[in-house]
């Protein structure tokens, strides 16, 4: 039995900032060197993105937030804000962005707070319990005997991992309606310093939140779209090519530039073994959503797969508007696709430590 899909929504911070001016701002709290400004600038440019959302832009004129998230550089071992205080941070800004996500896609999906059986809760960016999940459920009136299940720590690919656990829960109840809510505040840990992983994940992660609303699929079941499939694939030696780790001073990404060739490499077979379950072929999938760990990831899956340019025109649209979002973004591409009457099969993809490749199959 399909999971359908029948509302998608989403939201990003009040505030967004162009991305020429963000790295402006990296270079008060990069502590880079002098004649560095360039190179920074250049590494923002590069990223294609045109703006982005942090729930850390505030009115530039409050002291207090610029002294504790964006001060000057002082020093070069200036490493920013505590664990603690980013993570309280978190406490105070992840639920409204849950919330606002969640009710467009109860919305979207003409389904009452009320019928909702599960919420299923994705973020790897945060950290707090009474959390997100009891916030969305006080703040839109979900039953209080919902069954709450949180997706925690997997990365950019989280959703997919949300959607097989919603999948799961409407497979064992068919009257099941499952709402999934995913929220990451990805610049609470923006990095002090020059370390080149670090200034290139300052320059591509961006705030959101994304939600759907799923139950079984029936005959009667007016659904957007269906997951009719998903497959998840540990490339081989990888396991040192990207990591989130938790450290004093926020959760710190390492990245290797071998990504984009790993992922090259080891994709073909994975998209083609979950078509071939599902008796199709590359040439029969109509639309693409393809995670936007960064435009270089995306010019590896389109050579890898032959993808022509404008296959990844929404999952480029993403990343221009709105930056990379972790594991929110996906829904953003799924609902851009859908909003331009794009046609199905779709193939969506997103990768994360592991590394890993989380690949579904959808109708649209």
């Amino acid at each position: 039995m399909s999971l359908s899909i029948l509302g998608i929504g989403t939201a990003t911070p009040q505030r967004q900032i162009a991305q020429a001016d963000a790295a402006t701002l990296a270079i008060d709290f990069a502590n880079a060197e002098a004649g560095r400004e360039r190179t920074l600038a250049a590494i923002y440019r590069q990223t294609r993105i045109r703006t982005r959302g942090s729930v850390l832009l505030e009115d530039p004129g409050d002291a207090a937030f610029a002294q504790t998230f964006f001060p000057p550089a002082t020093h070069g071992d200036d490493a920013g804000p505590t664990t603690a205080e980013r993570m309280a941070r978190y406490a105070h800004e992840a639920g409204p962005l849950a919330i606002a996500a969640a009710r467009s896609a109860l919305r979207e999906a003409g389904r009452p707070a009320a019928a909702i059986t599960h919420i299923v809760t994705c973020s790897c960016t945060g950290f707090a319990n009474p959390g997100v999940d009891l916030e969305v459920v006080a703040a839109l009136g979900l039953p209080g005997t919902v069954a709450r299940t949180h997706v925690g720590f997997m990365g950019c690919h989280g959703a997919f991992n949300a959607l097989r656990v919603a999948h799961a829960f409407t497979a064992a109840d068919p009257a099941a309606v499952v709402l999934v809510v995913c929220v990451e505040l990805c610049s609470l840990h923006f990095q002090y310093g020059t370390r080149s992983d670090h200034v290139v994940a300052n320059s591509i992660f961006a705030d959101g939140a994304a939600a759907i609303v799923a139950t079984a699929s029936s005959s009667e079941t007016q659904s957007r779209s269906q997951l009719l499939g998903q497959r998840s694939q540990v490339l081989p030696e990888s396991t040192d090519q990207m990591g989130w780790v938790i450290g004093d001073h926020g959760f710190e990404m390492t990245l290797s530039p071998r990504v984009p060739d790993a992922i090259a490499m080891h994709l073909p077979a994975g998209v083609d073994a979950l078509l071939d379950a599902h008796g199709l072929k590359r040439s029969d999938v109509r639309s693409w959503a393809v995670h936007p760990g960064g435009p270089r990831i995306l010019t590896a899956v389109a050579e890898a797969l032959g993808l022509a340019e404008p296959a990844l025109h929404c999952s480029r649209g993403v990343l221009a508007d709105h930056g990379n979002m972790s594991s929110a973004t996906i829904l953003f591409i799924l609902e851009r696709l859908a909003r331009e009457g794009s046609a199905g099969p779709c193939m969506a993809m997103a990768f994360g430590p592991g590394l890993t490749a989380e690949l579904a199959l959808l109708t649209l």
